[in-house]
């Protein structure tokens, strides 16, 4: 199986874009690729509990597709500069397996994996 690098920059202002990067995500996972999902910039706020209503057209809700990412174990990077910058502490990593990272680790991510997707 091949293994994916997910990175989502777009935020809640453009659902159709985000909840795309959250359920290609799914996608790549339910046929057992290894899949890591990397939240920079306003995609950090898409792990924010105001957001998890938001629903893409034909892409889904970002809740839902949290919930079956939390499920699957899918590894979260989530840019720790970004979310301090947008008032965000340890607090929006809950319920996921999450952690915290600095750009290195997106470019180690990137060197990893067979493919790398953006949204």
């Amino acid at each position: 199986m091949a293994t994916f690098l997910i990175h989502i920059h777009t935020g809640h202002a453009d659902p159709n874009k985000a909840t795309l990067g959250l359920l290609v995500a799914l996608a790549a996972k339910d046929e057992g690729h290894d899949v890591t999902v990397f939240l920079a910039g306003d995609g950090v706020h898409l792990l924010a509990p105001a957001n998890r209503d938001l629903e893409g057209e034909g892409t889904g809700v970002i809740g839902a597709h949290l919930d079956r990412h939390a499920e699957a174990g899918t590894p979260f990077l989530v840019s720790g500069k970004s979310a301090k910058a947008r008032g965000y502490d340890d607090a929006l990593l809950d319920g996921l397996n999450a952690s915290f990272a600095m750009p290195d680790r997106l470019v180690q991510a990137a060197a990893a994996a067979d493919t790398v997707l953006c949204y």
